[in-house]
């Protein structure tokens, strides 16, 4: 039976210690201090009351965000506009990537009640775009894919004028199956996040595959070519740019519409080390180059996420 364990937060060793201390290339711990950032690293903190209200949305439903669980710089300017990435499916996940902060562990059975609680929930906040994302589910036979439709058709249902974007994981093994039962409900804007070059999968994404990560996004425009799909990378984990510009054309090759290039910032200690903070300048030579390339829309900056400003990307608007 599902239990609701909405106000008991993942201890912090799950999110890092705990979670990293298995991966095949080993996390030493940084004693003292995380790396002094750059004065080009600025976040707004989430203490105004429109943020507080939001989080009192997201209690009341029982539901998790990805700006919360993963420690998303831009959770104050995000949440103070009114808009949040939900995180379905629970708030533990199968996986035990280095750079993220959400914990890892077995989790718990599907909530039955959460494509409902999210729907509501976002008819309340009067939200005109939403973007759905979810831990990895390994442990479920389609990885989740038949809850992402429940909570699409339960979303258009309660608020038909919203648009939804949903930003998943790998499917891993399953891509067939999960497309499979996407078609039923598809999105108005697919995403899944290639993370990094490939170079690099094995100390970034134990567990995942860059091809793999590649034909997802593929297969999926393949079989809903008026559906725009979208990925993210980030940087300061050891690529050099010129492999990131190999992947922006990997990308564009395999039928991704939109990319998102954003700062690689360290949660814990016990997390990955940020090897070095990309100037903006760089991320403005990757913004250049990914738009000759042809994409639809491209956001690349230091504080940029996958979900950042994301209504706004999808309407086609330069976001910086």
């Amino acid at each position: 039976m599902y239990q609701d364990n909405i106000h008991k937060q993942p201890d912090q060793d799950k999110r890092g210690k705990l979670k990293t201390n298995k991966i095949p290339i080993k996390v030493i711990p940084i004693e003292g201090k995380l790396a002094r950032k750059p004065k080009w690293i600025k976040a707004k903190a989430p203490t105004d009351e429109s943020v507080l209200n939001l989080k009192k949305v997201i209690r009341e439903h029982k539901l998790h965000t990805v700006c919360e669980e993963a420690s998303c710089p831009n959770i104050g300017e995000c949440f103070s506009h009114g808009t949040a990435t939900f995180m379905i499916m629970g708030d533990i996940c199968t996986r035990r990537c280095p750079f993220c902060d959400v914990a890892h562990g077995k989790p718990q059975m599907l909530d039955p009640e959460e494509p409902a609680n999210l729907a509501h929930a976002i008819k309340i906040m009067n939200l005109k775009y939403v973007v759905i994302t979810s831990v990895d589910r390994d442990d479920q036979l389609d990885r989740g894919a038949g809850h992402f439709v429940a909570c699409i058709e339960k979303v258009r249902e309660e608020c038909p004028t919203t648009r939804i974007e949903i930003l998943v994981p790998d499917f891993r093994s399953k891509i067939d199956i999960a497309l499979d039962i996407l078609k039923k409900a598809p999105p108005d804007v697919f995403n899944h996040n290639l993370e990094s070059i490939p170079r690099l999968y094995e100390k970034i994404r134990p567990g995942a595959n860059y091809q793999a990560s590649l034909t997802l996004i593929k297969k999926f425009k393949q079989h809903n070519k008026s559906v725009a799909t979208k990925s993210g990378l980030m940087l300061g984990l050891g690529e050099e740019i010129d492999e990131v510009k190999l992947v922006l054309e990997d990308l564009k090759n395999n039928g991704c519409d939109m990319v998102t290039i954003g700062q690689y910032l360290q949660p814990s200690r016990y997390h990955l080390p940020v090897e070095r903070f990309v100037h903006p300048d760089e991320f403005s030579e990757l913004g250049k180059f990914a738009e000759s390339l042809g994409f639809m829309n491209v956001a690349s900056a230091p504080m940029v996420r996958s979900s950042y400003h994301a209504d706004l990307q999808a309407s086609g608007k330069t976001i910086s």
